[in-house]
């Protein structure tokens, strides 16, 4: 490993420092999606999370995950794997194969018991050493800077993750977003924005806080700590243009055909990235069903009572728009969403794969019984 180390090129540099970043999100964070942050001001994009196993295999459906587009001028991809070896080798084959990327993240994160019985994503927590092995030999192989994403701890109340920062650091890691959960938590219940406050003093290395941020508002904690970015992930599938209202300070109002306008750019993309003949056309379809999935979640500024909202607030009833535009993209049934890539993509030919379509990601889970866990959002009846 000595060895290794001492034939590296200098390390190659990174400037996380105010930097919006769009997370790694499994199937919906492909390239077209990533394009489309790209335009509204994410300063830094991610690749979906690739399994080292799959690629070191060549699985053909893996590959794509870590392609870049010429407009992502910073651009990490995110891998996943949970022993030292495995990821030391998927890292000395991308370094070999000259791949056209700025730094590769370690998932530390997936809470999903597939990834975690396999020893990978949140899991490592729970074995610091192997963790630390893996970012040794992450580190050793490559002169592309290494970066972890991790939550908190494996389970609720007992945060791990502070401990073992100083060590992350010595072994290699350049910089470590911070999930303010824990994997037991998955996606519900609030971040824990205080300990990522708390994890930031005397670390060694730049903290980037992910979890819940939905409005410009959230960056005035930038100010009161010494965290050195904001990664975003599901605040960025609701409203993709949350990157411009942060560097904008300020809610935009964005109309329905703006936000169609806006969906339509993204199946022009995707008919570019997948092909536009019939398989195509189908592959672009299904990733829009998934997006529409997390869109239908907003709930316009301009029909408010109040504001901002956080992105676990939820409407207390049926959403009734200030047109018929706005009440279609408010729906969260899927038979609505098949309607809206109907207007952009023609009429579904295979109805078999798309007559019972259910979103793959856990994300928009609430709470464990499907409950509103934040008070609900108010609705100004009289501006709709």
């Amino acid at each position: 490993m000595k060895n290794l180390q001492k034939l590296k090129k200098e390390l190659k540099k990174i400037d996380f420092s105010n930097k919006l970043v769009l997370a790694p999100l499994t199937t919906t964070g492909n390239m077209p999606f990533r394009r489309i942050c790209k335009h509204f001001g994410a300063d830094i994009t991610v690749g979906e999370m690739a399994m080292a196993k799959a690629l070191i295999k060549g699985q053909s459906r893996e590959w794509p995950l870590i392609r870049r587009h010429h407009t992502e001028d910073i651009f990490g991809i995110q891998i996943c794997g949970g022993h030292h070896n495995l990821m030391g080798k998927c890292v000395e084959l991308i370094d070999n194969l000259e791949l056209d990327i700025d730094f590769i993240d370690l998932n530390v994160g997936c809470p999903i018991d597939y990834v975690c019985r396999k020893g990978c994503g949140s899991s490592l927590l729970d074995r610091p050493k192997r963790l630390k092995d893996i970012v040794m030999a992450m580190n050793a192989c490559t002169d592309i800077p290494i970066t972890v994403k991790a939550r908190m701890g494996v389970y609720t109340g007992k945060p791990t993750l502070h401990e073992i920062i100083p060590e992350l650091a010595q072994c290699g890691a350049t910089a470590l977003t911070i999930h303010g959960r824990y994997r037991t938590q998955r996606y519900r219940s609030e971040a824990d924005w205080e300990y990522i406050k708390q994890c930031t003093i005397n670390s060694p290395i730049p903290v980037i806080a992910n979890g819940d941020i939905y409005n410009y508002k959230q960056v005035e904690l930038l100010q009161e700590s010494d965290i050195t970015s904001l990664m975003i992930g599901r605040g960025a599938l609701i409203k993709p243009w949350i990157f411009t209202e942060i560097k904008e300070k300020r809610d935009w109002d964005i109309s329905s055909s703006e936000r169609f306008e806006i969906l339509k750019q993204y199946t022009n993309m995707g008919l570019e990235h997948w092909g536009s003949d019939s398989n195509g056309v189908e592959n672009t379809r299904n990733f829009l069903l998934e997006w529409l999935s997390f869109t239908c979640r907003y709930v316009p500024v301009g029909i408010l009572e109040r504001f901002p909202t956080k992105i676990n607030d939820r409407a207390p009833s049926k959403i009734y728009g200030r047109d018929d535009l706005e009440i279609l993209l408010s729906k969260d049934n899927p038979f609505d969403w098949i309607k809206i890539t109907e207007r952009l993509l023609g009429p579904v030919r295979d109805t078999a794969r798309f007559s019972a379509f259910k979103p793959k990601h856990e994300a928009n889970a609430w709470t464990s019984n499907n409950e509103p866990m934040k008070e609900e959002i108010i609705i100004n009846e009289s501006s709709t």
